[in-house]
């Protein structure tokens, strides 16, 4: 199976999971290994965060359907773990709930002519994220956005 597809298969059904669960799924990152499979799962739980002992429970329950799907060809390893003070900071409702905090965003294309970029958020959009930068008020595209993540 292509990973962008089992990327957004896993997304899909993790996502139902947790919505049903109370839990946010921060992210889902899949990396090849050999004939292996790492799927790594950023789980949360608001407020508050999740514990170790529920990360453990939910990479049973997440094991559990991953076997029942069968979505997941070959040998694989299920890590679930929390985003920690680092988490990534991806769509709209992470920079909303991050408002007045400073970021870091590191760009796949530039914009102002950079593609690094470092400023207190101010607003977000479903296309975009304001930022106060020296140079004043950013709009740096979502789409743009390779990584971004709170500076602590």
């Amino acid at each position: 199976m292509h990973q962008g597809f089992l990327s957004q298969e896993l997304m899909e059904l993790f996502n139902a999971y947790f919505i049903d669960h109370g839990l946010e799924l921060v992210d889902l990152i899949l990396q090849p290994q050999g004939e292996r499979l790492i799927i790594t799962v950023l789980a949360h739980r608001l407020p508050g965060g999740i514990t170790l002992a529920e990360c453990a429970q939910l990479c049973r329950k997440l094991r559990d359907l991953l076997d029942e799907k069968q979505l997941v060809c070959g040998d694989y390893v299920l890590e679930v773990s929390s985003p920690g003070l680092d988490r990534p900071l991806k769509v709209q409702k992470d920079f909303l709930r991050n408002l007045n905090r400073e970021a870091v965003f590191f760009l796949n294309d530039l914009v102002e002519g950079r593609c690094q970029w470092q400023g207190v958020i101010v607003k977000a959009d479903a296309a975009a994220v304001f930022i106060q930068a020296p140079q004043g008020v950013l709009e740096i595209p979502l789409i743009k956005i390779n990584k971004a993540q709170l500076v602590i």
